[in-house]
C-alpha cells in the first residue's frame, strides 16, 4: 500500500528496511502501527548481529522499550503518551514479567494500554528474548500529515 507513510528510523531502521524489506513503522489514519521492537541498538550503523542484542535480558528488555520511544518519534508521533495497544514476546514470562511491568509503568505513568503477553520459542534472532509492538493513536500528527499532502 504506498498510500500509507512508511518509517524506517536511521541505523537499525534503515538497514532493516534495505537488508530485510520491512519497515519500522507506518501511519493508518489516525494510528502509528509499529513493527516488533527488541532490544538492538537501534542507532546503530553497522549492523552485526553477534553483538547487536543487549547482554543481559533486563538491558534488552529496557533498549526494545526505549526502540519504542525512538520509532514514535521518528514516525512524527509523541511517544509513549500515545500508546493504546501493546503485545509483548517473551522467551521465558516468569524472568522477564516484573521487569516487563515495570517498565510499562515507566514509560506510560498518565494512562494505560491494552496489553497482551505472549510466550514464544524464539523470536527474529537467536541472541532475543524479548520483542514488543504498540501502535499508537495520533489524531494531530494524523492531521498535520494530511495538511502536508
Amino acid at each position: 500500500m504506498s498510500s500509507l507513510k512508511s518509517y524506517a528510523y536511521p541505523g537499525w531502521g534503515e538497514w532493516a528496511q534495505e537488508n530485510l524489506s520491512y519497515v519500522q513503522a507506518i501511519r493508518v489514519g489516525d494510528r502509528i502501527v509499529c513493527s516488533g521492537q527488541g532490544g538492538w541498538d537501534g542507532k546503530q550503523k553497522e549492523v552485526n548481529f553477534a553483538d547487536l542484542i543487549r547482554p543481559e535480558l533486563m538491558q534488552e528488555i529496557d533498549q526494545a522499550f526505549e526502540n519504542v520511544e525512538i520509532n514514535l518519534k521518528h514516525a512524527r508521533g509523541k511517544g509513549w503518551s500515545q500508546v493504546y495497544r501493546v503485545v509483548t514476546y517473551s522467551t521465558d514470562i516468569k524472568s522477564q514479567h516484573q521487569h516487563i511491568v515495570r517498565n510499562l509503568k515507566k514509560w506510560m505513568p498518565e494512562h494505560y494500554a491494552v496489553w497482551t503477553e505472549l510466550g514464544v520459542k524464539e523470536l527474529g534472532s537467536e541472541a532475543m528474548h524479548f520483542e514488543i509492538d504498540v501502535e499508537a493513536y495520533d489524531e494531530e500528527g494524523a492531521a498535520k500529515a494530511r495538511k502536508k499532502n
